[in-house]
């Protein structure tokens, strides 16, 4: 007697659109879920949080002229806060999802490469925080005293900081950034080190878009520190180099390892 054939549908590999559409869902519920935590958490803190705020004030109160400033500033205080807290898991949450479409290098490029870039972001915003405002706010707030009184807002002054923080924090993150593309074979580090004049132009751009003040003292405070990241960026981009075989897009005739 023949043998019967084996109809049983063969098990698909991978997920199917519905499944990974569910599972897109249940990352995005759990990072929400986070966040709202994080958020109730700053609530809980937000009079502390604020008056480290305005630590580098040095006043102990701002002026509020509405009914809901108080409000809408402990709310967003709140928020960004918990968006803070709640970032690890958010992470998390992301790279969960996408890392099984992912090669084992580009995993591993991931991994090695975000603690070192909160790390980065983490020492921007502090330095941002405890070195350029305390003297910018000083600048700031000390032009002909006898004709202007100083009464700041907390609509004013809260996002004041926190962009001169989030912003500080982001450019930060240039030797990562440098990293990645020459990682991604579009730059390397005789790149870097022939546009250095360029790359001063830049700086000082960057450093008057983020400097809230005018003065060449408060621009320079921010300029010193963004030039020595050029500086290690450089080191950072020969370290990506080191094994390359494809010359960088930026500069062809790199010497390279065969392949």
């Amino acid at each position: 007697m023949a043998r019967q054939a084996n109809t049983a549908p063969e098990p698909e590999e991978g997920m199917t659109l519905v499944e990974h559409l569910a599972e897109l869902r249940m990352r995005l519920f759990r990072a929400l879920l986070a966040l709202v935590i994080g958020a109730l958490i700053g609530l809980l803190l937000s009079e502390r949080l604020l008056q480290l705020l305005l630590s580098p004030y040095g006043s102990r109160q701002l002026l509020v002229t509405s009914p809901i400033s108080s409000l809408s500033n402990v709310f967003v205080v709140s928020v960004t806060f918990g968006a803070i807290l709640s970032s690890p898991v958010v992470i998390y949450q992301i790279l969960a999802f996408v890392f099984p479409g992912l090669l084992p290098h580009e995993r591993r490029a991931i991994m090695l490469g975000l603690p070192f870039g909160l790390v980065l972001f983490v020492l921007g915003a502090a330095f941002a925080f405890f070195v350029m405002l305390p003297a910018a706010l000083n600048f700031l707030t000390g032009i002909f005293p006898s004709v202007f009184r100083y009464e700041l807002t907390p609509d004013e002054y809260v996002p004041f900081v926190a962009g001169v923080m989030f912003w500080m924090g982001v450019a930060f993150e240039m030797p990562l950034i440098i990293f990645l593309l020459a990682k991604a074979n579009v730059l390397n580090a005789n790149v870097l080190i022939k546009q250095w004049r360029w790359a001063v132009v830049v700086v000082a751009v960057l450093a008057a878009l983020i400097t809230p003040t005018p003065d060449p003292i408060n621009m320079s405070i921010v300029m010193v520190p963004l030039l020595l990241l050029y500086v290690f960026s450089i080191g950072m981009a020969k370290l990506a180099r080191r094994n390359a075989t494809v010359p960088a897009m930026l500069d062809p005739d790199e010497h390279v390892r065969p392949s």
